[in-house]
């Protein structure tokens, strides 16, 4: 019996010391300055960039006016038309190039900067069109 007795008194000791252990360490975190919020960034808002784009048809140029939507298509030899860009803003449409006969002519689109990647890209190695939204 006086061993039961005992082992019951050293098991509540334990608990009885944990117990404190912890309300210590509860007590000093709760003194502790709290840590600073982590402040997440806000996303990047997609920056809007001017891309010069050479159209194929001049004449079409010449129709569209600043603030118009547009859409772009590549035209490649021995492939189907694919759309570069969709719902384009014009920027400006520069004065007609002098002395420029089947060239095309320029006009300024304001759109997403990898967007603006894909029409450099699509200018290169194709032929590009538009139409207006």
């Amino acid at each position: 019996m006086r061993r039961k007795r005992r082992l019951a008194s050293a098991g509540l000791a334990v608990v009885a010391g944990a117990l404190a252990v912890g309300g210590t360490e509860a007590q000093a975190s709760r003194d502790a300055p709290a840590p600073a919020p982590v402040v997440k960034p806000a996303p990047a808002a997609v920056p809007m960039v001017s891309a010069p784009v050479r159209i194929a048809d001049a004449g079409a140029v010449r129709l569209l006016r600043p603030g118009d939507r547009v859409d772009v298509v590549a035209a490649e030899r021995g492939g189907p038309p694919r759309v570069v860009a969709t719902g384009a803003r014009v920027a400006g449409v520069p004065a007609a190039e002098a002395g420029v006969g089947d060239g095309g002519a320029l006009v300024v689109l304001s759109v997403p900067r990898d967007t603006a990647r894909a029409l450099v890209g699509a200018g290169a190695v194709a032929r590009l069109a538009v139409t207006v939204c």
